[in-house]
């Protein structure tokens, strides 16, 4: 493990990832990966229970890792990977707390309750998320946006005061690739800096999930089953 990203989701993470994999350092561990591989579901939802985790195990050909769930066990991974480079993401924390609760925050509940019973690993992950984030980090209130964004600035500060100096870039998508390359010590590429999962095209996407939420019992089992043929062609590769 090579770079951890300590930043909360919806702070440029996805385009972190992209921007470390283009630069050799990945794969680059993030939630999708999570969602790709429902087995280690079950491993977050041990740490949550304070259980102990083998990082080297679960990290096991990644060579970084950024965005939920990793972000929020910074703390056990810079112990776990004492040469892992730190990058926080950081975004102006009004946007940030707008674009989390319209998109990842309410996402969950566009997926109706009979897709979680068809699909347990999609339940699974829910409750991950809940457990990790919505009723860990930010303790069930994440819908009070005060206590949300003090929650967002509260752990800059904490990552800051404790990841030491020379290990830390508190960065922003924005920022582009000098900053970035600079800290890790790699040449910057010619093309732009990867820009991804903006608001607008995330929120199309669960427009359309709740389009097919909706839909009659027929089509849901049939979308339920194309999801555990896609997770069990994912699961074998």
């Amino acid at each position: 493990m090579k770079v951890i990203g300590s930043g909360f989701g919806r702070t440029g993470t996805l385009s972190l990832k992209y921007a470390l994999e283009e630069l050799g350092l990945g794969p680059c561990y993030h939630m999708e990966e999570v969602v790709k591989q429902p087995a280690h579901v079950k491993v977050w939802l041990d740490y949550a229970n304070k259980e102990p985790i083998d990082w080297h195990d679960l990290f096991d050909g990644y060579n970084s890792a950024v965005d939920f769930p990793a972000s929020v066990a910074y703390r056990e991974l810079i112990e776990a990977f004492p040469e892992a480079k730190i990058v926080h993401t950081v975004r102006d924390p009004d946007r940030w707390y707008e674009s989390t609760l319209e998109t990842i925050y309410r996402g969950s509940a566009l997926l109706p309750r009979w897709m979680q019973r068809i699909v347990p690993s999609t339940g699974r992950w829910i409750n991950m998320s809940d457990r990790l984030i919505w009723d860990g980090l930010f303790e069930g209130r994440f819908e009070d946006r005060g206590f949300a964004i003090e929650r967002f600035n509260s752990w800059t500060d904490e990552v800051i005061a404790t990841v030491p100096a020379d290990r830390l870039l508190v960065f922003r998508a924005s920022d582009g690739w000098a900053p970035l390359c600079s800290f890790l010590g790699v040449l910057q590429p010619g093309g732009p800096f990867p820009h991804a999962n903006d608001r607008e095209g995330m929120l199309k996407r669960f427009r359309r999930v709740r389009v097919i939420s909706r839909a009659t019992p027929v089509v849901g089992v049939g979308l339920a089953a194309g999801i555990i043929k896609l997770t069990k062609r994912v699961r074998r590769r």
